[in-house]
């Protein structure tokens, strides 16, 4: 998009929150960096904006993790634009409340700038082995492939491991690559572990506004599982 003179500006937001809740406030200092470290920095989610409070990353034990971009834990929201509930439905108003704050079931982390990255969705989180995999971190492996339009990884069910990543794959038009290929692109760039164990390519499915439904992926394997 700067190639073509357009300055993106990040929001991050949810339905809950009427709109953005956070902007990636870009910093002079990082005028001075390439391309592809700017764009890396543009791709967090950023800092509150004027009418939230900061954003707070709670970590298991319900304590917020530490701001080293490692540690992962889910993001919590408080502020004017955020929900007073659902509703008609006080137990979903319920589950999404901890002490005050909105629960967004966004995983992210917090990094020591206090701006907060995602990580995954946590019902996308893939437990495999007792290690948890993110698979927005697969997708942008998988993305990167310069035959690759666009990825989406699901955790298929793994008799060893409990579950594996399995990669949906949509290539550009005119591209052609095999399965075997893309694993090895992705064993290059991630932990062997976090590869996908399998590759289908196909026309990903997709909202009207152009979000991939992971949940049509998930039941064409229960569906593939149970036949």
């Amino acid at each position: 998009m700067a190639e073509l003179n357009f300055d993106v500006t990040h929001l991050y937001g949810l339905t809950e929150t009427y709109g953005p809740a956070a902007l990636c406030e870009w910093k002079p200092e990082w005028d001075h960096l390439d391309t592809a470290e700017q764009a890396r920095l543009k791709a967090r989610q950023g800092v509150a904006n004027l009418v939230s409070q900061p954003l707070r990353v709670l970590g298991e034990g319900g304590h917020d993790v530490p701001a080293d971009g490692e540690s992962v834990g889910e993001v919590l929201l408080r502020g004017n634009n955020v929900m007073l509930g659902y509703y008609r439905d006080p137990q979903a108003t319920a589950d999404a409340e901890h002490e005050g704050w909105f629960r967004t079931g966004d995983v992210a982390v917090m990094h020591p700038d206090g701006y907060v990255e995602l990580r995954d969705r946590s019902k996308d989180v893939i437990i495999s082995g007792g290690e948890n995999i993110a698979s927005i971190e697969v997708e942008q492996a998988l993305d990167s492939h310069p035959a690759v339009l666009e990825s989406a990884v699901v955790a298929a069910p793994d008799e060893k491991w409990g579950e594996r990543p399995k990669a949906f794959v949509e290539l550009k038009p005119g591209e052609s690559v095999t399965q075997e290929e893309i694993i090895a692109f992705c064993r290059e760039r991630l932990a062997r572990f976090k590869c996908p164990a399998a590759v289908e390519f196909m026309q990903l499915p997709k909202t009207s506004t152009g979000k991939v439904q992971k949940f049509v992926l998930r039941e064409a394997l229960r569906a593939d599982r149970s036949s």
